[in-house]
């Protein structure tokens, strides 16, 4: 429940909309992974805070249109940390593309010239890249993000390097295989072989030992640091026993993200491309590494009761069957190998559908044959050619839809602003447009609606949730059809929260039954209209301007 300083009792007891300074918040929202609602953006697409490492693309290698560096960086997500942007948006994760140093140079895709902005393309696992930002830029977002209450995922890759070109080096033959293609029939023909041409797949299958590339360990001399380094790997291949096969190198390199930087979480790319104990071994040491850095550092404004969070990216999985990925001869369940989370390529689809269908859905099915785990609700993201409503007619719904869902949500940059999926560009480069900042600013149209008008629905929807983890981890009751009306109910230990939301009721005068939720007398404050109510006979009555109500109880 959320506490309010309450100073015009009049005003709240007959409903009339208060001032800001009548309602001021007291407390610091419960927590859980269950309720995240996780901010995704494309560093190199989000905010440039630093114009000083921009890339120049050169006359003569001119990038594809969206294919090449765009300036975005880690000091402009801090930025926007900073301005409360994401705290405004109820945002209480964040998670950004890959920050390791990329491939030199570009390659011929077959849709044009294309270099490694989005991140996927690592060419060295123990480096951040400098078009990026410095090591202490991550720590000083990490810092930032942390004193506001926000995660801070990173996005890691152990199934592939970065592509060959001709300014860089070939990984050796013992860490990386160049065929077959993927196939996709069988669990063989997905995971031992390479995604598409020219982008070289770990070994990950290998019990063969293997050294360290001759490119990096000059790399890593030509900088000082390859005495460190080496006995680094030393020690981890000591300490943990496992034998110096190529992934195992990798997961030492992921794993330093925790232990330098105390991140919160892991999301995992490319899933079910690689052998599931790879991923049951990465979150051995992740668990281990994270409880170490609790240990060694004090951050008075996290709860650290946590575990260490890791989110997969199982492409094509689906909420609708339960735990399980079937590759078409093998089934295997994810969540067994140390995911907590999957993202959930269902609800873009579900998303059509009416809001007591998609609840109860996932309602029974996060209660039922996922309970203890999680998912990821999108209805955009970064390389998925078939979004939820791709030409933006339908934002505000969208944003009710997917915050209002049981189950951890993703946002992908610009899905609370409008920000177009369809910019003239091939593939999945359309998706991956520069945010639309000047639009916000100007408040520019997207199909009739204010940016500023669906930034604001977002914020209030959002914000409603973080303060309320019933919203996606409580259990789902409809109370009434017509108008559409429904509960949840959150119970951890010894804490409670309750919530009743109302959606496409009629503006202006309405009456809400709260019956069974929140007793006669009780204050309530619909966050939305931000009109407080007394109950009385299990309903309550506010007058907004607004067909949307978010209901909860005012602590005494």
């Amino acid at each position: 429940m959320r506490s309010f300083l309450l100073l015009l009792s009049l005003s709240f007891i007959i409903g009339c909309q208060p001032s800001t300074e009548l309602i001021t918040k007291q407390r610091v929202p419960h927590f859980t992974w269950y309720n995240a609602t996780v901010y995704f953006m494309m560093t190199d697409r989000f905010y440039d805070g630093d114009a000083s490492n921009n890339y120049q693309h050169t006359v003569d290698n001119q990038p594809a249109p969206y294919r090449g560096y765009m300036g975005g960086d880690i000091k402009g997500i801090t930025q926007k940390v900073r301005d409360g942007y994401f705290t405004d948006l109820g945002v209480n994760a964040i998670w950004m593309t890959p920050l390791v140093e990329q491939i030199k140079g570009s390659v011929d895709e077959g849709t044009g010239t294309s270099f490694g902005f989005h991140g996927y393309w690592t060419r060295d696992w123990t480096a951040l890249d400098s078009k990026f930002g410095t090591k202490a830029d991550l720590q000083e977002l990490i810092k930032e993000s942390h004193q506001r209450g926000i995660r801070v995922l990173m996005d890691v890759v152990a199934n592939h390097t970065g592509p060959v070109t001709p300014l860089d080096s070939q990984w050796p033959d013992e860490w990386v295989k160049t065929g077959p293609r993927c196939t996709y029939v069988s669990a063989e023909t997905t995971i031992n072989c390479t995604l598409v041409e020219n982008l070289p797949d770990i070994k990950t299958e290998s019990e063969s030992e293997v050294t360290l590339p001759k490119f990096l360990v000059e790399k890593w001399k030509s900088e000082g640091r390859y005495n460190q380094e080496v006995a680094e790997l030393d020690e981890w291949f000591s300490t943990t026993g496992y034998k110096r096969t190529a992934v195992n190198f990798i997961l030492k390199w992921l794993v330093d993200f925790i232990k330098e930087y105390g991140v919160d979480g892991f999301r995992v790319d490319t899933v079910k491309h690689t052998e599931a104990d790879v991923w049951d071994n990465l979150w051995q040491q992740a668990y281990i590494a994270y409880a170490n850095y609790k240990k060694e550092h004090s951050d008075p404004v996290l709860d650290y009761d946590d575990e260490f969070y890791m989110v997969g990216e199982v492409y094509n999985y689906y909420i609708s069957g339960g735990r399980n990925y079937n590759y078409g001869d093998e089934v295997v369940d994810f969540y067994g190998t140390g995911f907590k989370s999957l993202i959930n390529f269902d609800f873009k689809s579900d998303a059509h559908n009416d809001y007591e269908q998609i609840f109860s859905k996932y309602d029974t099915l996060l209660h039922g044959p996922l309970k203890g785990k999680s998912i990821l609700n999108y209805i955009s993201s970064h390389d998925d050619g078939g979004p939820f409503d791709k030409e933006r007619m339908r934002t505000i719904e969208g944003g009710t839809k997917l915050l209002l869902c049981p189950g951890g949500v993703q946002i992908y940059y610009g899905d609370e602003t409008g920000r177009s999926l369809s910019v003239k560009a091939d593939g999945d480069a359309t998706l991956r447009s520069f945010m639309n900042w000047d639009e916000l600013e100007k408040g520019i149209n997207i199909n009739d609606v204010s940016t500023q008008e669906i930034l604001r629905h977002w914020q209030k929807i959002g914000s409603f949730r973080r303060d309320n983890p019933a919203v996606g981890a409580g259990r789902h009751q409809m109370i009434n059809d017509q108008p559409y009306v429904f509960k949840r109910v959150y119970n951890e230990s010894d804490y409670e929260n309750k919530v009743v939301v109302g959606l496409d009721l009629p503006k202006g005068k309405k009456k809400i039954k709260v019956d069974g939720v929140f007793a006669d007398k009780a204050k309530v404050i619909d966050t939305y209209g931000e009109v407080g109510a007394i109950v009385e006979d299990g309903h309550i009555t506010v007058d907004t301007p607004y067909d949307v109500v978010l209901i909860e109880q005012v602590d005494e």
